[in-house]
C-alpha cells in the first residue's frame, strides 16, 4: 500500500523542518513539541490521573497512573494493568510525551496504565533503562492490590525502544519465575545492531532514520552491546513466554524486528496476534491529530490487548 495521505504531508513537512541533526537536547525538545501538536485537540473520557514515585536503582524514579471512568486507583474491583514504557530510543521521551497515547491505552481499553519514567542514555547509559523498567514492573506487581490493578491481569508493553525494554522484562522475569499476562510491543526495536531488509529499504525519510538509530546505539554506551539484554530478538529460548501482541507498521525500519520476533514466539508455542498497519510510518500511533487514522488504530489496539487481559486464563 502506497503511505498514507496524511503520513506522507506529515514527512514533507518534517523535511522542511530539517531533523535536528544528532542535537540531542533539541531532539528532545522537538519531541516534547511534536507530541504537543499531535495531542492538540484529542478527548478521552473521563479517568483520573496521578502522579507517583517509587525508589529505583538510580534513586526516586517518577510513575503516572491512569485509571478510567474516574475510579479511584484503589477500587475494590481490580482490574487489568499495563505497565508502559514509553519510546525514544532509550534517549528521549518523557511521562509527558507520551500522555496522550496512554490516555488513549486507558480509556480505549478500560485498563490501569502505569507509566514509566526510565532514566535515559548517555546521562545514564544502558542497562539504566532496563534496571529501571524490571524495578517498575516489580513494585506494579508487588502493589497492585494498591493500584486497584488484578496482579493475574497485568501485563508490560511500550513503543518502539520502550517496547524492546517491555519484551526484555518478561525474558528475565520468566528467568525467575516472575508472571506476567501478557506483552504489547508497538513498533518494537528489538535488535539494534540487526541489519534486516526494512533497515535498509526505509534508512531514511520514513521519520526514524538509520543515522538516527545509530546515533542513539552510540549514546547508549559501551554495554549496548549485541546480546539478548540489549537486543530481545538475540534471546535463544522463547518458550513460556506471556501472550504476546506485536504490531508493526509497513514503512518502518524496524518492521523487520517485531515480525520477526512474532515469528520465533509462534513457533516456540507463545500465543501471538500480529498485526502489520499499511501506510504507516514508525512512531504513528502517536501523531494522533496529524494523521487521523492513527488513534483510531491505537484504540483497537487497546480493546483488543484488554480483552486477551479479560480472558479466563491470560498468562496460561
Amino acid at each position: 500500500m502506497a503511505l498514507d495521505p496524511h503520513v506522507s504531508r506529515f514527512l514533507d513537512m518534517m523535511a522542511l523542518g530539517g531533523t535536528g541533526g544528532i542535537d540531542l537536547p533539541a531532539r528532545r525538545e522537538g519531541l516534547r513539541g511534536l507530541s504537543r501538536l499531535a495531542a492538540a485537540g484529542l478527548a478521552t473520557g473521563p479517568m483520573s490521573v496521578r502522579d507517583l514515585t517509587m525508589p529505583g536503582p538510580g534513586g526516586a524514579l517518577a510513575l503516572r497512573l491512569y485509571a478510567p471512568e474516574g475510579e479511584a486507583p484503589e477500587s475494590e474491583t481490580p482490574g487489568p494493568g499495563l505497565v508502559f514504557l514509553h519510546g525514544g530510543g532509550l534517549v528521549t521521551g518523557d511521562l509527558d510525551t507520551h500522555d496522550a497515547m496512554c490516555r488513549t491505552l486507558c480509556d480505549s481499553g478500560r485498563m490501569r496504565v502505569v507509566a514509566v519514567e526510565y532514566r535515559l542514555a548517555p546521562e545514564h547509559p544502558f542497562p539504566g533503562g532496563l534496571d529501571d523498567a524490571l524495578a517498575a514492573t516489580r513494585w506494579v506487581m508487588e502493589h497492585a492490590a494498591d493500584l486497584g490493578i488484578d496482579p493475574a491481569r497485568l501485563a508490560v508493553g511500550g513503543e518502539s525502544a520502550g517496547a524492546g525494554l517491555a519484551a526484555r522484562v518478561c525474558q528475565e522475569f520468566l528467568g525467575v519465575g516472575k508472571a506476567l499476562a501478557a506483552q504489547l510491543l508497538i513498533c518494537p526495536v528489538l535488535d539494534v545492531h540487526g541489519a534486516g531488509a526494512s533497515r535498509r529499504d526505509f534508512a531514511r525519510g520514513y521519520f526514524l532514520d538509520e543515522a538516527t538509530i545509530q546515533g542513539d546505539l552510540a549514546a547508549c554506551g559501551s554495554e549496548a552491546l549485541p546480546n539478548p539484554r540489549f537486543c530481545p530478538l538475540r534471546e535463544t529460548e522463547f518458550t513460556g513466554l506471556p501472550p504476546a501482541h506485536i504490531h508493526t507498521a509497513e514503512y518502518d525500519p524496524v518492521r523487520d524486528d517485531g515480525e520477526t520476533y512474532a515469528e520465533r514466539l509462534t513457533r516456540a508455542g507463545v500465543p501471538v496476534v500480529h498485526a502489520r498497519h499499511a501506510g504507516m510510518i514508525h512512531f504513528f500511533y502517536g501523531l494522533g491529530r496529524l494523521v487521523p487514522r492513527s488513534r483510531p488504530i491505537l484504540s483497537e489496539i487497546a480493546r483488543d490487548f484488554a480483552g486477551l487481559l479479560r480472558s479466563p486464563a491470560p498468562n496460561a
